[in-house]
């Protein structure tokens, strides 16, 4: 993460300018010296990888989609690198670039045990997530015994289909807590023929796989491999985000914030500004009254230990919230009158 002053921890308690966080990553083999660069459409990757390069397959799948990003960044390493400065695996390479601008990583040129490398990586971040691509079910499992929540598994045997990438660039820009990753379309990918016991035992592993239902391609699932919702994930880093830049702003756009009432009220007001905009997003529930479900609490001056206000660390405000979620089932009862 940049450098900043604000942390935000959240937890994720289950019954009993803001930041978008949906620009794609992709690291690549490549011989030289490391590099990352942006690109805003496919003619740019070209003039860098060819088109026979898996780098720029996964670049085309992403800028393919109907709402494709509005750009990616491309990460390189090379595997002869003797620099130890230089960056030699993708795991070295995602450590090296992880405060960079992006937020769901793609592999392009990685072994299973690089994959799986890079997810751990990632997973000890608790912040940006991973999109893998699996073909069979022992890499499924390489994944599953891990039980990630910030990594997502797509399995597409689909020799030359980069299902992954596609994934990515069909949902990962669109308005965070609008959507949920089950049911999406995507551009350039063959629907896989499995049962019902077979697309279970998918789901079991942790992973999505791309179906049809109903006559209409779709993503079978909207689950991290750990079996939590993506959308859920996805929110909770966008709440975390923002609500560390706009306090962060606060800070620097005051010529103080003082350690009393008034200082107090502008840090709550910077956290109830984006819990307001997550509802108005999606990702916050609404009561029946069409109210915002979440709560925001602060400590007083004189509730705060003396020892702290010395320090000048407040901590003393804390907030929760109702996920939104999504509907993904449904079960209707019905009857005929003789």
């Amino acid at each position: 993460m940049p450098l900043q002053d604000v942390t935000v921890s959240i937890d994720l308690v289950k019954p009993s300018g803001l930041v978008g966080l949906g620009k794609p990553l992709i690291l690549g083999v490549k011989a030289g010296t490391s590099s990352i660069k942006t690109y805003s459409d496919i003619d740019g990757v070209k003039v860098d990888f060819s088109e026979s390069t898996s780098v720029y397959k996964k670049a085309a799948a992403v800028f393919a989609q109907e709402n494709r990003p509005a750009n990616l960044s491309i990460a390189t390493y090379d595997t002869e690198a003797t620099d130890e400065t230089e960056p030699s695996t993708a795991a070295e390479a995602v450590a090296k670039y992880y405060d960079a601008d992006w937020f769901f990583l793609l592999t392009a040129d990685a072994a299973l045990s690089q994959e799986i490398a890079v997810a751990d990586y990632v997973e000890g971040k608790k912040f940006k997530m991973y999109v893998a691509k699996t073909v069979d079910e022992a890499s499924r499992n390489g994944f599953k015994v891990k039980d990630y929540d910030y990594v997502i598994n797509f399995y597409h045997p689909t020799a030359g289909e980069q299902a992954d990438a596609a994934l990515v660039g069909e949902v990962g820009s669109q308005k965070v807590g609008s959507i949920t990753w089950k049911f999406k379309t995507l551009k350039g990918i063959t629907p896989i023929d499995v049962t019902a016991d077979q697309l279970a035992s998918i789901h079991e592993d942790g992973s999505i796989a791309y179906v049809t239902k109903a006559g209409v391609p779709q993503t079978s699932e909207g689950i991290t491999v750990s079996g939590e919702y993506i959308d859920v994930m996805h929110g909770k880093s966008w709440i975390k985000s923002n609500i560390e830049n706009s306090i962060q702003k606060a800070f620097s756009s005051n010529p103080k914030v003082s350690f009393d009432a008034r200082g107090i009220a502008l840090i709550e007001g910077s956290v109830t500004t984006v819990l307001q905009q997550g509802f108005a997003e999606g990702i916050i529930a609404a009561d029946e009254d069409n109210n915002p479900l979440y709560t925001v609490t602060t400590k007083s001056r004189e509730e705060i230990p003396a020892a702290e206000r010395a320090e000048r660390v407040y901590n003393g405000l804390s907030f929760s919230f109702d996920l939104a979620g999504a509907i993904h089932e449904a079960n209707i009862k019905g009857q005929i009158a003789a």
